[in-house]
């Protein structure tokens, strides 16, 4: 069935085909702009006689357009990335494969809502190691030879585990959280962090916990995440696909300030007052495209806010 889209004025209808002439696929693209026409926008305005980069290489500009790119999706550029993963038996996870840094995780209830899950600070999966004959010796003898070990893999995640690891989620000392306990980390801090005394914030919640391997590429998570679907937000640099790397176009104007300010600076027959003025226009443009991505909206502030306004007697 063809779908057909009210024309503002027109009276009539426009079909489905002629709406988005790129297909079905590509819906909300018109926001942004490839970043090799950003790169053509930039050589037709800024390279020339007369301009502030008369003799400036192609190579140059396709260089610090790339890494304005990386730049700008770090923390300006609005981030759409994540990867939703059902957890198995073995409680971890494999990154993104163009993970820069996460930005939260969820775990996803039965209602479909999302639950904030929080960093452990107090365990890591550190490398293990065998030693032969034995582990430790009385007489002291240091002919004993190291080896190191991988552990096996669970729903085919070639990933080493150690024994600091095996013992969190096997809970084997108490400290792991028992996943069929009403409380959820309550045990996990009484047995770990001197009962109640002191909680810390970030663990006093039920919804489960998680760290990173960096070395391994894996997210671990507490054993009441087992079975569970989670979701990993993440940031990315933007050069995931090559050839389809996109600028938003609130921010733009701030990718080619990112560009000028980068050639002028790695040239030595440019002024010291142009760069200094690149420069300040480089971090103006930022911080609008900044403030235009955050999306704020006065409706939805209001709406928030009205909650804050309650008394609160006492």
């Amino acid at each position: 069935m063809a779908i057909t889209i009210p024309v503002p004025g027109g009276g009539g209808a426009t079909p489905q085909s002629s709406y988005y002439p790129n297909g079905p696929g590509n819906f909300g693209e018109y926001q942004y702009i490839s970043l090799e026409e950003v790169i053509n926008n930039f050589v037709a305005t800024y390279i020339g006689e007369g301009k502030i980069l008369q003799n400036s290489m192609r190579g140059d500009v396709h260089f610090h357009a790339h890494r304005a790119l990386q730049e700008l999706h770090y923390d300006t550029l609005k981030s759409c990335k994540s990867l939703g993963v059902e957890v198995c038996g073995n409680l971890r996870v494999p990154l993104p494969h163009d993970y820069v840094n996460y930005t939260k995780i969820t775990v996803v209830d039965e209602k479909g809502i999302e639950h904030v899950l929080y960093p452990l600070r107090h365990t890591s999966n550190p490398p293990s190691i065998t030693q032969k004959p034995s582990k430790c010796t009385t007489d002291g003898d240091s002919s004993d030879s190291y080896t190191f070990e991988d552990g096996g893999d669970d729903c085919d995640l070639n990933a080493s585990t150690s024994t600091t690891w095996t013992t969190f989620s096997g809970g084997g000392s108490g400290i792991g959280v028992d996943s069929g306990s009403t409380n959820g980390n309550q045990n996990y801090h009484d047995h770990t962090f001197g009962e109640r005394f002191g909680l810390q914030p970030e663990h006093a919640q039920t919804n489960g916990s998680f760290f990173i391997d960096c070395e391994q590429g894996m997210v671990y998570f507490t054993s009441n995440i087992a079975g569970k679907n989670i979701i990993i937000h993440y940031l990315s640099d933007g050069h995931a696909i090559p050839g389809q790397e996109m600028v938003h176009k609130f921010a733009e104007e701030a990718m080619y300030k990112w560009i000028a300010y980068g050639c002028v600076s790695a040239r030595i027959d440019v002024g010291e007052g142009v760069i200094q003025r690149l420069k300040k226009e480089r971090f103006a443009e930022t911080r609008k495209a900044k403030i235009r991505l955050s999306n704020i909206k006065i409706e939805e502030i209001t709406q928030i806010m009205r909650n804050r306004s309650k008394w609160i007697k006492h």
